[in-house]
C-alpha cells in the first residue's frame, strides 16, 4: 500500500470484491450496531450479485474509494424517475462508506459530491440520504453535506410490549 490519497472513481467489475468487503463493513458498522432486523451477513451472499447489477445499470452509481490499488470504501446512489405522487426526479445516496483508517482525508465529502453532480447531471432536482438516528456521526456529516431533516420512519417492533427507542433499545 502506498502513502498517496485516495482517490473516488467510478467503480468497475474487478472491484465487486472490495465492493462486498466495504458493504459488509457498512453493514457490521452501522445497521449491525442499529437494526436487528437487517441480515449482517446479505453482502457476503448477495452483494457481488447486487454491484455487478448496479454497474449495468445506468440509474445506479457505484463510485469506488481506490488507495493503492485497493477498494477502501464505496458509495451507492440510484435515480427515481418522476411519477405521479413525486412528479419530480430525484437521487437517493443508498449507501457510503469509507474504512476507518481513510476517514480523516474528506474522502466521504468527495464521494457525496460526486454523487451530487452525478444526479444533477442527470435531471434530479433533489437528494436525498437516510440514516440511523442513532448515529449522530452520520446525521452530522450529511449536514455538513447539505442534507437537511425531511421525513422521520418511526418503527413499532410486533409482538413485544416494551416501547422501542430510537437506537433500537427497548424502554420499558
Amino acid at each position: 500500500m502506498t502513502d498517496h490519497e485516495p482517490t473516488v472513481r467510478p467503480a468497475r467489475p474487478e472491484d465487486i470484491p472490495g465492493l462486498v468487503a466495504s458493504s459488509a463493513g457498512l453493514f457490521a458498522e452501522d445497521a449491525g450496531t442499529r437494526d436487528p432486523s437487517v441480515d449482517v451477513d446479505w453482502p457476503r451472499r448477495h452483494g457481488a450479485e447486487s454491484f455487478a447489477a448496479a454497474l449495468a445499470d445506468p440509474a445506479r452509481l457505484v463510485l469506488a474509494v481506490d488507495h493503492g490499488g485497493e477498494v477502501v470504501g464505496h458509495l451507492t446512489g440510484t435515480l427515481t424517475e418522476p411519477s405521479a405522487v413525486r412528479p419530480v426526479k430525484s437521487a437517493t445516496l443508498n449507501a457510503l462508506y469509507v474504512r476507518p483508517a481513510h476517514r480523516r482525508g474528506r474522502v466521504g465529502g468527495r464521494l457525496v459530491a460526486e454523487f451530487l453532480s452525478w444526479a444533477e447531471a442527470r435531471g434530479a432536482t433533489q437528494a436525498e440520504v437516510a440514516a440511523y438516528a442513532a448515529n449522530p456521526d452520520a446525521i452530522r456529516f450529511y449536514e455538513r453535506q447539505g442534507f437537511g431533516a425531511h421525513a422521520v420512519t418511526l418503527r413499532s417492533v410486533l409482538g413485544r410490549k416494551e416501547e422501542v427507542g430510537g437506537g433500537g433499545e427497548r424502554r420499558d
